[in-house]
């Protein structure tokens, strides 16, 4: 289709390069007062008394918000409404918008502040006397299930909120007892932060006239955080609570969901009459913000002599945090299941994942939400197994690789297509593994150890099983493309305006973009599943459609030429005789009551129920660590992946590296700690949680291999969760190949310094 645009600027970078880009912290609206929220300081404490009179009186507070508040004004809870197979079943423990009685994690919301400034409100923070009784923490998922641990929620009995299971358990355990191998492996994903580049903000705006709230903020999908705030918390229609976003910076998965503040903004802007506006600290945002991973995993896998896997059976435990966000527990449970095997053939697969209540943040959807919990566990399992067993690591990927499409997993999902072997070959030969044991020895004649590792990864792209896009054709005569999926830094704006200008043989610049706002789309499912090119790409393609097939009769009338007769070429429609008339012709006589076209061409498109995608990849990365110091230095980083047709390799590329960038940075340092004994974050500033910074990082080898999937009709695979999907096993496999000659296979991320000084120690 000719939509391939690599070397092009995206549309976006003007504005953000120039400081013109439209971010929520930079709104102003007339009259706005501004928010502060108080949070708790304990992990777990019962609220004896709350005492606002000194914060109330202080110059500049216009209002000093509780829960009593909330609950006489009529306010409801958050909701969860994760409908998980669970047995017993799924508990939904109440997830107050200001803590309601007992505070269940440091950084809860206890009180909202509202004055003149933002200073005046902190201050008044300050003043409000909270009376904590204090009481037992858990941090650990497995103490929080123990008889007699402290209990959380009441709802919530042992503090267990669902137990998936899922294959054929029998079957897998036969498998591996029959087995010539068996390996047996616990393997930690530990707890990390979104952390992007904006902190949370939003903006709460009350129109009395119309008694309607508007809510700006900084997020990833209006329509679901509307849905969780109007009538949930308010008790409003849909149409009462306007919900928009302008330029997002970053979300990875923590921007999807509805929480505390974005319902105190908006309750505060009604009680006072004016706009009010919160914008996160980073360490609030750290300590109120949905956390991801947090995945324990216990497992076994047998093989037959040959290094043939025969079935594999996990155990996972899921910390859920102190409440359920939105959409938890799914990444932990569910979303694990489409790639808990990875890029194998496996025959017999059983999962069971136990979600579990601690007295930590919510955990909830980050960047591939499950998907790299599965893929990690399985290539440490395979990486480990090539170890103990005697195999070579990249022939156990190679022989064990699906290799007969379609192919339905042991748990039940159809990959309709791929290359895996050939993602394999290329990331050995891309990644020059020939030449490396002559790059080992160099570097221990400097005292020097040096890994090479692989993995491979398999991922499911779609989200939501729906999506809807608008096609409008303005009086102007421009093209306004309204797609339901949202971007938060990905290049949308770019994308979907090259389809639609390159499919209707417009300029680009006569395509307007507009996204986010419940006002201006008719329905979305947001970003979220690297669905948006497969998802909200094929949704614009049947708009398309749609308005080209009314314009062919618009046309044949103008022309006066039999329907069958008119094509649509390039950007006209043509008559069998040559004659043509523009789009932009029949776009305005499409208007005209003669036609009898309600809204002319414009026209919707709502895919449903459509099927996913299954991104695929090998990667390698190569590594250097100081055994004095544990220092581990990423040199180099090759990966081959498959998303189908590229409609702009730039962006797509740029896409993959950003996510490989959150992987290695789970993998070196990147972990929220929890002290043990209080359960208060020692992580929640950048001081202490080490996002990855440029200097540790190489230049990035990325190829692209192409396997078309009909999944959809541009043939494109989504690729936004990928980079973190696979980076993190394939550093610590890199990790451990360096590690390997002194007798160490295995070590939990994050493989800091001082952990692998102490695994090189304790190996001596």
């Amino acid at each position: 289709m000719g939509a391939n645009i690599s070397g092009a600027g995206r549309l976006e970078d003007h504005r953000f390069l120039t400081g013109e880009g439209r971010f929520t912290a930079d709104l102003r609206r007339d009259g706005e007062a501004y928010g502060f929220v108080l949070r708790s300081p304990y992990a777990h404490a019962e609220i004896l008394s709350i005492s606002v009179d000194e914060a109330a009186s202080m110059p500049g507070v216009l209002a000093v918000i509780t829960a009593a508040d909330l609950t006489a004004a009529g306010l409801g809870d958050l909701q969860n409404t994760s409908q998980i197979p669970s047995d017993p079943p799924t508990v939904h423990p109440p997830r107050p918008v200001l803590a309601r009685g007992k505070v269940r994690h440091v950084g809860e919301a206890v009180a909202f502040v509202v004055a003149g400034s933002q200073a005046a409100a902190q201050d008044a923070s300050e003043a409000i006397l909270v009376d904590y009784k204090d009481l037992p923490t858990l941090i650990d998922p497995a103490a929080a299930l123990a008889a007699g641990a402290p209990q959380i929620a009441e709802e919530a009995p042992g503090n267990l909120i669902c137990v998936f299971r899922t294959g054929d358990q029998a079957k897998a355990d036969a498998a591996i007892a029959g087995a010539a191998h068996v390996l047996e492996m616990t393997v930690d994903n530990h707890r990390v932060s979104a952390l992007p580049l904006e902190p949370r903000a939003a903006i709460g705006t009350y129109d009395a006239a119309k008694d309607e709230l508007l809510l700006t903020l900084t997020g990833q999908g209006v329509h679901g955080i509307r849905r969780a705030l109007a009538d949930p918390v308010f008790g409003l229609p849909p149409e009462k609570l306007h919900v928009m976003a302008h330029d997002v910076g970053g979300g990875f998965g923590a921007k999807n969901f509805a929480y505390p503040e974005w319902a105190l903004v908006l309750y505060a802007a009604k009680k006072l009459g004016r706009p009010v506006k919160w914008v996160a600290e980073r360490s609030e945002d750290v300590l109120g913000g949905a956390h991801g991973r947090a995945v324990n995993s216990t497992a076994r896998m047998g093989l037959d002599a040959a290094g043939k896997i025969l079935g594999l059976s996990a155990h996972l435990t899921a910390d859920l945090g102190g409440y359920l966000s939105n959409g938890a527990p799914g990444s932990g449970t569910v979303s694990v299941t489409r790639s808990l095997q990875g890029m194998y053939d496996i025959p017999a697969v059983y999962m069971e994942s136990t979600g579990v209540l601690t007295n930590t943040a919510p955990v909830d959807a980050y960047r591939g939400a499950g998907k790299p919990e599965g893929n990690f566990l399985i290539e440490r399992m395979v990486e480990t197994a090539a170890r103990r067993f005697g195999f070579d690591p990249v022939d156990l990927r190679r022989l064990n690789a699906i290799s007969e499409f379609p192919h339905t997993t042991a748990l039940g999902f159809e990959v309709d297509i791929g290359d895996f072997k050939a993602l394999v070959d290329r990331a050995e030969a891309s990644s020059d593994r020939a030449g490396f044991e002559a790059r080992r020895a160099e570097a221990k004649s400097r005292g020097k150890l040096r890994g090479l590792g692989f993995a491979g990864f398999l991922e499911s792209a779609r989200g939501a099983p729906s999506e809807g896009a608008d096609l409008r054709f303005t009086e102007d005569g421009m093209i306004e493309v309204r797609p339901g999926t949202e971007s938060n830094g990905q290049g949308h704006e770019t994308t979907f305006t090259q389809l639609v200008a390159d499919r209707l043989g417009r300029p680009m610049d006569e395509v307007r973009y507009i996204q986010a706002d419940t006002r201006e789309t008719r329905m979305g499912s947001g970003h979220g599943g690297a669905r948006s090119m497969h998802m909200g790409g094929t949704a614009i393609v049947g708009a398309i459609e749609m308005a080209v097939e009314k314009g062919k009769g618009v046309a044949a009338g103008m022309l006066q030429a039999p329907l069958e007769q008119v094509q649509f070429m390039g950007a006209d429609f043509v008559a069998g005789d040559g004659r043509a008339v523009s789009l932009t012709d029949v776009a305005a006589a499409a208007r005209q009551p003669e036609f009898g076209l309600e809204g002319g061409l414009d026209s919707f498109f709502s895919w449903e129920d459509a099927p996913i995608t299954w991104p695929a990849g090998c990667h390698a990365a190569e590594v250097e660590i100081d055994p004095e110091t544990g220092d581990v230095q990423l040199l180099a980083y090759t990966g081959v992946d498959d998303y189908g047709i590229l409609l702009n390799e730039q962006l797509t590329e740029g896409q993959v590296i950003g996510g490989l960038v959150q992987g290695i940075g789970q993998a070196l340092g990147e972990q929220i700690v929890y002290d043990p004994e209080t359960a208060q974050c020692l992580s929640a500033t950048l001081m202490d949680y080490a996002a990855p910074l440029a200097r540790i990082l190489p230049m990035f080898n990325i190829e692209f291999l192409s396997t078309p999937t009909e999944a959809n009709p541009l043939g494109v695979k989504g690729s936004g969760q990928a980079g973190a999907i696979a980076s993190a096993q394939t550093v610590i496999n890199a990790v451990i190949d360096a590690l390997a000659p002194l007798g160490i296979d295995h070590l939990d991320m994050p493989a800091t310094p001082e952990r692998v000084w102490r695994a090189i120690s304790e190996a001596k």
